[in-house]
């Protein structure tokens, strides 16, 4: 039986209210574009790590280097988010980036007006790279395999939070239209990628 399987009910919409709080007084972030040119070459998922707590993440592409901070539960049962635009966050109630199972990052893709972290993330194409460092010194490196936007209001759970067989990584953020009476997006935006490989942060990339 898997160690993590499809999150409790509770969790269910959790995620997609969470990053409600991502305002704007900017226009509203692009859709999903199309692929854009490999960095990590494909060859199906690498075999899970172990546990251990992601520390730092970092996305060549759109120049994201971050740490990473903790999510957890509100007393309402949504989820946590970071409080600026800087740093994104992991949620702490699903597996870490690495192990088998679907691990979650949220970010702001904009803050009081201005990019945050995940400003760019639609921007991310297949094969594009994603490194996480976590606490035991070793990395997680993730390929792109999609970018899918779903409203909030029709979120896709089974698919972005489901059962997975390797270890999976799943980016979210806001996108679509903001509407400004909610001081929300009215989509969100994921970027679903699978480990490539396991290693030591000493060893050469």
């Amino acid at each position: 039986m898997m160690r993590r399987g499809l999150f409790a009910t509770a969790l269910l919409t959790l995620l997609v209210a969470a990053l409600c709080g991502c305002s704007s007084t900017s226009s509203a972030p692009e859709p999903p574009p199309a692929a854009h040119g490999n960095n990590v070459s494909p060859g199906g998922p690498a075999e899970p790590m172990g546990r251990s707590k992601p520390v730092r993440l970092r996305i060549p592409a759109i120049a994201v280097d971050t740490v990473l901070m903790d999510l957890g539960l509100q007393g309402d049962g949504t989820m946590e988010v970071p409080p600026d635009g800087v740093q994104a966050g992991w949620y702490t109630g699903a597996p870490t980036p690495g192990e088998r199972g679907p691990a979650i990052i949220a970010g702001h893709v904009d803050w009081r007006g201005y990019p945050a972290v995940f400003g760019r993330l639609h921007t991310l194409g297949p094969d594009d790279e994603i490194i996480v460092a976590r606490e035991d010194g070793t990395e997680a490196a993730f390929r792109v395999t999609r970018i899918e936007q779903f409203p909030k209001n029709a979120f896709a759970t089974s698919k972005v939070y489901g059962n997975i067989d390797y270890a999976g990584l799943r980016l979210i953020t806001c996108g679509g239209s903001f509407d400004p009476q909610s001081q929300s997006y009215d989509d969100n935006v994921v970027v679903f990628a699978e480990l490539v490989e396991g290693q030591s942060s000493g060893e050469a990339r």
